[in-house]
């Protein structure tokens, strides 16, 4: 076998375009997080939340075309583990890609968990665990098959917010009174409701974590990203102002499932059970497009030796990282089983702002004309500002897991030179 054959071989096969692209984004965002992440939002900001939301869109916004610059010129698996590594230095690249395997594998075994509690709650556990086997079965049979079961989930959970948002807002009980913008929550409200809901727009990233497998991604990346966070803010609005036309801004805050509440008090009591198994549905694409992400930046890390090099394998029939995807699907199984990670992964928003933070940085190295480093600099200030207005146990538990990153990478360091 020649080094080109072997490095063929090696690669993933490009068969996404701009469509597939956008589905697997929106298979991301559109998640689970729409069906809960509005209610913590509303306790922290009162009737700040669509601010909150203006924000967390604005600053997903510079975070989505900074990767889009950054993917146009580096169509490789792995995001920004590979932008940070080629801008700014190994090192960074290196802490990205550990901030984000590591907290998005927790976000994979509650996602995972939350599937089994809308669906059999006495079960949660066991339901996990199955759903978690039978996504990874279906991204190891190549994306093309992951891309189409996505396409399949997000026009269910479109369909079902649909539903919500015309029977609330069609209902006598929406007042527009409720709508009221004055951030009750005051400023710092307004900044960790943006924080909460920025994690429900992260999945724009899926896209740019398959870069490897997108056709043409010079052109394609940057056209799918912005749309599919476009697609998603609109959603997000439109849901956001239909639950608060029902519930105001304080029943919002005090509901546990905020969507099923704002149906119930709409009058339609009957939606309640499709809400539900809308979730249940969203969830199931949030866990795919997360397995899809892990793995490939899993892969990524693996090729450069800072995982295990056997599981930078690319599977000669399917063209898709085989032991990465079998790796990451064990161990989001296992936890998944074993602990109950819902209520212990708000450091996962704090590495995802992370994350995106030495995306920023990155894309600033790409040209010194001050004008394309405006959006860079909004987005790298923007990170920083919600990273540190989360709850404060979140932020001390993501700083614990980027120290342990950075002490990892010494340590290796130290042990090669030696």
């Amino acid at each position: 076998m020649t080094q080109s054959q072997a490095a063929a071989d090696a690669e993933l096969r490009r068969t996404l375009g701009v469509g597939d692209a956008v589905v697997v984004g929106l298979g991301s965002m559109v998640g689970a997080g729409i069906f809960a992440a509005l209610g913590p939002a509303a306790r922290a900001a009162g009737s700040g939340l669509l601010p909150g939301l203006a924000l967390a869109a604005l600053v997903a916004y510079c975070n989505a075309m900074s990767s889009a610059r950054l993917a146009a010129r580096y169509p490789a698996s792995g995001g920004t583990y590979v932008y940070g590594r080629e801008r700014l230095g190994a090192f960074w690249g290196y802490l990205a890609g550990w901030s984000f395997v590591v907290g998005k594998t927790a976000s994979c075994a509650a996602m995972a968990l939350t599937v089994g509690a809308y669906l059999w709650p006495q079960q949660a556990h066991a339901v996990a665990v199955g759903a978690v086997v039978a996504l990874t079965a279906v991204n190891y049979g190549g994306v093309q098959k992951s891309a189409w079961l996505t396409r399949v989930i997000v026009a269910v959970v479109l369909a079902v917010l649909a539903c919500v948002v015309v029977v609330c807002l069609g209902s006598g009980a929406a007042d527009a009174g409720r709508l009221d913008v004055g951030a009750s929550g005051g400023a710092g409200g307004v900044l960790q409701a943006a924080g909460l809901l920025f994690f429900a727009f992260a999945g724009y990233a899926r896209i740019a974590t398959l870069g490897e497998e997108v056709r043409d991604p010079a052109r394609t990346i940057p056209r799918a990203i912005p749309l599919a966070l476009g697609i998603a803010l609109g959603v997000y609005a439109c849901v956001a102002v239909a639950v608060l036309a029902v519930l105001g801004a304080g029943g919002l805050g005090a509901a546990d499932a905020p969507l099923a509440d704002a149906v119930r008090a709409a009058g339609v009591p009957g939606l309640v059970p499709v809400v539900r198994a809308g979730a249940a549905v969203a969830a199931l694409g949030s866990l795919l497009a997360l397995i899809l992400g892990v793995s490939r930046t899993t892969l990524a890390m693996a090729r450069d030796g800072h995982l295990p090099r056997a599981l930078a394998a690319v599977h000669p029939r399917f063209r898709v990282p085989h032991r990465a995807e079998l790796a990451v699907g064990a161990v989001v199984a296992v936890l998944a089983a074993t602990v109950d990670v819902r209520g212990a992964i708000g450091f996962s928003s704090f590495g995802v702002l992370a994350y995106y933070g030495v995306a920023n940085a990155s894309a600033w190295t790409l040209s010194p004309a001050w004008h394309t480093r405006v959006v860079p600099a909004v987005g790298l200030a923007g990170c920083a500002a919600l990273a540190f207005a989360l709850p404060g146990l979140s932020v001390a538990i993501g700083a614990g897991v980027l120290a342990v990153g950075a002490a990892a990478y010494a340590v290796r360091r130290w042990g090669r030179r030696t």
